[in-house]
């Protein structure tokens, strides 16, 4: 019975990456735009879990990586002038750079210590946005049609292009992801996530793999940051480097569907958007239920919904660990 349902998991998580490459041709635009939002999150979730949930990095100040990407393209693209890919590019190597920087002034930090380090880090870098003159100031500033234009001449094709690169970022983190926990690295960062001071014992070096969850984390969500410049169509120090939705959001999520495993963020993403879908138009009771249902899965499912599936099915649908016993993925 077990491995049925295993098995129907995985087809089922199969149908829906396939659903999702076809989603252009089968969906209205509308479902296109929900999807476009549902991938970002997933995406931003994906890579907060990497860094708290295995990196045992404790950070709520993820969204400084989405405005330092989002102005970073603006500045490239725009005032620099150059081709939109060189400014990609540009903008995910300027978030590394920073990410080492940042890293470097944390890293002794942890716990409440390192979340409200991480957080002041984020707010300075938010107000110095708010202050840059080539950047519009405080009102932000618009990307020009002619850019927009480039993505594709109407409005359908421009939101199907955006799809299509959202949907292509979060497979790329997805596999980074995985590929990473399966190497040497995400061997130590399964033992931090299971306990830091066994980590140690056992001779993992904690500190490196730490570092190499978060500066490697850095520059993907940069990435996302491009890409929510190019669905909003501007920048802004508000909504560029907005808590709320880049960060209190993406740990909802985590925390929902499950800390510390690669299932947790789908999961979580999915039962974040049903919940929109069906409160918004209920004001801040939208707000509360989402603080009330996060109160009562800390404190009786610790380990978020997945966590409750995985003691009934007994391996993850998502294999990264083999068997002792027969060597197997599970």
């Amino acid at each position: 019975m077990t491995s049925g349902l295993v098995l129907f998991g995985r087809i089922a998580l199969a149908l829906g990456l396939i659903g999702l490459c076809a989603a252009p041709v089968l969906f209205s635009p509308a479902m296109l735009v929900l999807l476009t939002q549902a991938l970002t999150m997933l995406t931003l979730a994906m890579l907060w879990n990497l860094v708290a949930g295995y990196g045992n990095v404790m950070v709520i100040g993820q969204h400084a990586f989405v405005g330092i990407g989002a102005y970073a393209f603006y500045g490239f693209a725009m005032l620099a002038g150059w081709h939109m890919a060189v400014a990609l590019s540009a903008a995910m190597a300027v978030t590394l750079v920073c990410g080492i920087a940042v890293y470097a002034m944390l890293y002794r930090l942890r716990t409440a210590y390192l979340a409200v380090g991480s957080w002041v880090v984020a707010e300075t870098l938010m107000l110095i946005a708010s202050r840059l003159p080539g950047f519009g100031g405080g009102s932000g500033a618009s990307l020009p049609t002619s850019l927009l234009r480039s993505l594709g001449v109407r409005a359908p094709e421009r939101l199907s292009t955006i799809y299509i690169l959202v949907l292509g970022m979060a497979v790329l983190a997805f596999g980074l992801i995985w590929a990473l926990m399966r190497s040497r690295i995400g061997l130590g960062l399964a033992a931090l996530r299971d306990s830091e001071e066994g980590a140690a014992v056992a001779g993992v070096n904690t500190r490196l793999v730490r570092a190499a969850s978060f500066i490697l984390a850095a520059p993907m969500v940069g990435l996302v940051g491009v890409l929510i410049t190019l669905q909003k169509g501007r920048i802004s120090h508000v909504a560029s480097f907005s808590m709320l939705d880049w960060t209190i959001y993406v740990l909802f999520i985590v925390v929902i569907g499950g800390l510390g495993s690669l299932e947790g963020p789908i999961i979580g993403t999915l039962v974040f958007f049903l919940l929109r879908e069906v409160l918004q138009d209920y004001g801040t009771l939208y707000l509360i239920t989402l603080g009330a249902i996060s109160i009562v899965v800390v404190l009786f499912a610790p380990k978020g919904l997945w966590g409750l599936a995985r003691r009934k099915l007994g391996c993850d649908l998502i294999p990264l660990t083999h068997d002792p016993k027969t060597g197997d993925l599970r």
